[in-house]
């Protein structure tokens, strides 16, 4: 998951949701979370439902972020979980052993937990500032690269990441960035994509 993009219909403009996702996607995004804290359940699983049949058709993996409900209904790919839902050890037995699980990690003793419990990814930081999840705790680079190295599971570095701080990141361990407004905020999504993934596998090697 090199480049995993997360949803924010903050930037939506005149483009639907899916057509910014499948920007995205065209731009070389290899994994997307669908992230929604305004929608009620009903328009969420119709959008989630929207958004999962684009992300078969262009066999790219589709993460529902906090909600199990419409992750389960929608057929989603995964989930993804934060330290404040609910345990990742019983969104594991809710999801079964097909579905992804991805849990949000800050420290090694986090990461280690979200391990053994059952997660398949994890999402680490907030790496850089960022005003799209201002609560969000910094990770240092020093904790990023203790929890590479605690863990056998993929890490997501995320928070703040731009083209142009990827550098900062080499050499940490990471198996990709997640990236919000880096893309979904940008005038051109295809196009920022595209030199975001350009730029990881430069950076990153990943």
């Amino acid at each position: 998951m090199p480049l995993y993009a997360v949803t924010d219909r903050a930037w939506l403009g005149e483009q639907t949701l899916a057509e910014q996702v499948e920007a995205a996607i065209r731009g070389g995004a290899t994994c997307i979370q669908l992230r929604e804290k305004e929608l009620d359940g009903e328009a969420f699983l119709r959008e989630a439902l929207e958004i999962r049949a684009l992300c078969r058709r262009y066999g790219v993996p589709l993460f529902i972020n906090d909600n199990v409900d419409i992750a389960i209904a929608c057929g989603a790919d995964g989930v993804h979980i934060g330290q404040h839902d609910a345990p990742a050890a019983e969104v594991r037995r809710r999801i079964g052993p097909d579905r992804m699980l991805g849990v949000s990690a800050q420290t090694v003793e986090q990461a280690l937990k979200a391990q053994a419990d059952g997660a398949d990814c994890l999402g680490v930081g907030a790496v850089f500032s960022t005003g799209t999840k201002p609560d969000a705790d910094d990770v240092s680079r020093e904790e990023l690269k203790a929890i590479c190295s605690a863990v056998k599971i993929p890490v997501v570095a995320i928070g703040g990441i731009k083209r142009e701080n990827l550098h900062a990141l080499a050499g940490s361990g990471i198996d990709g960035v997640a990236v919000v407004s880096g893309i979904f905020a940008a005038p051109d999504i295809e196009q920022a994509a595209r030199e975001l993934r350009d730029a990881v596998r430069r950076e990153l090697g990943v």
